[in-house]
């Protein structure tokens, strides 16, 4: 289904995503030096999820804003400071949470192992612990090694995430420019399964879409009539919905479904069956095997981009803070 043969051999022969991604993560790489790493980010993460359902949602997001500015550096973790305003402040970050969560996490690690986790491992195994909670089965890999970054940027945020308003072809841009492709993106868009939307990044398609006080035509009707309910004005930003519309809290391939049904909420969704071959990425990933399968191949794809490893960055004590 994919063609990604060089990815999938570096991972199977060699256990590590190398010169494909250009760093040297791999399985296990604390089993030397903290080998209880994993379990004690895996059992914290859990007996939080167990308390907050909305923290899978949470935390795979994060990860995501993070590997899409700078790479999977952690950087998304850290502060502003009186002379620079980091990713976390901006706008598109600004509704991100859980960043408690991942500095307590990381704490109960440094507890056991000073200065050897990473905040960037902690956030990626976090979120693949998190989402995999309620399966009791790791839904996939984390190959780790990563190293903190020690810059965050505002600007650089703003600059590299996808937006919510984006069409299909400035979707395709920027998942390019971080070496994923179509497939990547259609699948990665799978995440929007569990999760929330505020009213203020979709509700031009509800009563200005092009600028006439106008639906957007290619939205649900029935659907876009119930989001009007919840979303009744179009400064309104602070009322959210699920993003998967009755499966919200559930990580699932029913995204896919709603898709189909013209319920994708941004912009962004549903630009993924405005072009022929996402449709048939979309079709394909109606089959939830399928998607499981796909879903596991992307997040370590994506969890390899920009990676700094070996001397490069720092292991942070904090994650809010460079030491």
């Amino acid at each position: 289904m994919r063609k990604q043969a060089l990815i999938l051999v570096c991972i199977v022969v060699f256990g590590v995503v190398g010169s494909c991604h250009g760093g040297s993560l791999k399985k296990g790489y604390y089993d030397n030096t903290c080998p209880d790493a994993e379990a004690i980010i895996k059992n914290a993460t859990e007996k939080r999820v167990a308390n907050d359902p909305t923290l899978p949602a949470r935390f795979l997001r994060m990860h995501f804003h993070d590997c899409f500015v700078r790479g999977c550096d952690g950087s998304v973790l850290l502060n502003s400071t009186t002379n620079n305003t980091a990713e976390k402040d901006a706008i598109p970050n600004l509704s991100l949470a859980g960043f408690d969560v991942i500095d307590d996490i990381k704490a109960e690690v440094e507890k056991e192992c000073p200065n050897v986790v990473s905040c960037a491992d902690v956030l990626a195994l976090a979120a693949r612990d998190a989402v995999s909670f309620k399966f009791r089965k790791p839904l996939w890999n984390v190959l780790t090694g990563r190293r903190d970054g020690t810059v965050s940027e505002a600007s650089e945020a703003l600059a590299n995430l996808p937006s919510p308003f984006s069409n299909f072809s400035t979707l395709v841009q920027k998942f390019a420019n971080k070496g994923l492709n179509v497939q990547d993106l259609v699948i990665l868009s799978g995440g929007h399964t569990i999760g929330v939307g505020h009213c203020n990044t979709f509700s031009n398609r509800l009563y200005n879409f092009t600028g006439n006080g106008d639906q957007d035509p290619s939205l649900n009707a029935t659907y876009a009539t119930f989001l009007k309910t919840q979303c009744q004005s179009l400064s309104d930003s602070t009322t959210f919905v699920a993003m998967d519309p009755g499966s919200g809290l559930t990580f699932d391939n029913n995204y896919y479904v709603t898709l189909k049904q013209n319920k994708g909420l941004f912009q962004s969704d549903a630009a993924l069956i405005t072009h022929e071959i996402s449709r048939i990425i979309v079709d394909e990933l109606l089959v939830s095997e399928v998607f499981f399968r796909e879903f596991a191949l992307s997040m370590v794809k994506m969890g390899a981009i920009g990676v700094l490893t070996g001397n490069e960055g720092e292991i942070r004590k904090k994650c809010s803070v460079v030491n």
